[in-house]
């Protein structure tokens, strides 16, 4: 991974590093660190057994891996549910429930079939598992710049668990912010594990 410790760097820097960081892992390189951070988001989700999950589906060289859904569905209890994004066309996030098919939609993405459960899903969940390119020591997370999950984020109530899934390298000590960015609570990365901030 590139150095991100620069002080100076504008969002879109920082994006632009972390991106071509992801695209230089080698294959094998991502399946160890989805191997890794899936165990570690298994155990969390084991350990806290919660009835309700927001999560999302990665592509490319996101972290965890193109089965992400399918393992966080398989550590939960069978009378717990799993909410996929869908996303809208203004940026927004809808919800569905995961019922182990997911199907093509815009920009690349994978979505859940099912029926749509609306923008205010989110805030039922007890636990939710967010995308990031970055996040640093205070919790701020640095998403791609669309504002999809700062917006489904702010729906959250306070003290739900938020979790971000990074690469090794991209926990760092600080990631610009602007007003409108939400904080997760802890990042899983392949050899750090879990910490909480």
């Amino acid at each position: 991974m590139p150095d991100l410790s620069h002080s100076g760097a504008t969002k879109a820097d920082m994006r632009a590093a972390v991106l071509a960081g992801r695209r230089s892992l080698a294959p094998a390189e991502l399946i160890a660190a989805a191997a890794a951070v899936t165990a570690t988001l298994t155990e969390l989700v084991r350990e806290s057994a919660p009835r309700l999950v927001c999560g999302y589906v990665p592509v490319g060289s996101e972290p965890g891996g193109a089965d992400l859904a399918a393992v966080v569905r398989a550590a939960l209890g069978a009378d717990a549910d799993l909410l996929l994004p869908v996303l809208r066309g203004d940026n927004d996030l809808d919800w569905a429930r995961y019922a182990g098919t997911l199907v093509p939609a815009g920009r690349g993405l994978r979505e859940p079939d099912g029926e749509r459960l609306g923008l205010g899903a989110v805030a039922g969940a007890e636990l939710i598992v967010a995308p990031a390119l970055a996040v640093d020591r205070r919790g701020m997370r640095l998403g791609r710049g669309g504002g999809s999950y700062d917006r489904a984020l702010a729906r959250v109530p306070a003290g739900v668990p938020v979790v971000a899934l990074l690469h090794d390298g991209e926990f760092v000590d600080r990631v610009p912010e602007a007003a409108h960015d939400q904080r997760v609570t802890a990042v899983i990365t392949p050899a750090g594990g879990l910490v909480r901030v």
